[in-house]
């Protein structure tokens, strides 16, 4: 087997990863954070660690089961981490890990953008419900 350069493996690594391509894994990453759940947790988040409780009554509108699923998912893949600590009750807090922290400027900054731009957006849906289209 012939030797590659330092070029060729990171050529070959970005073909792996290629979210233009149906089986790349980085899609179903991209699925995973550009959710509003998952937008909405990690810019809570930022502020420290938090009970469950207190993320839920952060981010309204969310319910029991998104919040727990979102959690979840975070955790699975290294952006979130759970800590319990042995209490009565059961005390259970989430925060950032340092890969969550790596994303949270692209997020938070999308969340900024939302909110900056939203009755733009709105006129801009507005235009286009008015032109009948």
């Amino acid at each position: 087997m012939p030797t590659r350069t330092a070029q060729q493996r990171r050529a070959d690594a970005a073909r792996a990863y290629d979210a233009y391509l149906a089986a790349c894994p980085a899609r179903q990453l991209l699925d995973r954070i550009s959710d509003k759940w998952v937008t909405l947790v990690l810019t809570a988040l930022a502020d420290g660690p938090q009970r469950y409780s207190q993320l839920g009554r952060r981010i309204a509108g969310a319910s029991e089961k998104m919040l727990t699923q979102t959690l979840r998912a975070l955790e699975h893949d290294g952006l979130v981490a759970r800590t319990v600590t042995a209490s009565v009750p059961v005390r259970v807090d989430y925060r950032l890990t340092p890969l969550g922290e790596s994303l949270l400027p692209l997020v938070a900054s999308i969340k900024q953008w939302a909110e900056a731009h939203m009755d733009e957006v709105l006129a801009a849906r507005a235009a286009h419900a008015a032109a009948g289209s």
